[in-house]
């Protein structure tokens, strides 16, 4: 019964260690839209396929019809500069879209004039 009772609890703590440590990589992760100017399809998988080695990033979304990449990525581990910094070193100018629902509006001037 000791042993059963043990078992427990020690399932208890690493339950609860398990949602704690979930609960905080949630927290650190932060997601960013930019408008990109992508010519054409071969933009699109460049960039998806290079920008997601860039340290931190978790999941990347490139869209050629709104000419918009999606970024999730872990803010320990990068930051916007540098994930501007990565689409400069593959040629294209990369702006930050920072008011909701901008994608869809992307040709149009929001977020601050951009």
């Amino acid at each position: 019964m000791k042993n059963l009772i043990k078992s427990i609890a020690i399932a208890l703590v690493c339950f609860a260690f398990t949602n704690v440590q979930a609960k905080d990589d949630k927290k650190k992760t932060e997601q960013v839209t930019y408008k990109v100017e992508m010519d054409c399809q071969k933009c699109v998988d460049k960039i998806s396929k290079n920008i997601a080695f860039e340290k931190g990033v978790k999941d990347i979304k490139a869209d050629f019809e709104t000419q918009t990449v999606a970024i999730t990525y872990k803010a320990d581990k990068t930051n916007t500069d540098n994930l501007v910094a990565a689409f400069k070193k593959l040629g294209y100018d990369a702006k930050e879209l920072k008011e909701e629902g901008c994608a869809e509006k992307a040709d149009k001037k929001c977020c601050g004039g951009h």
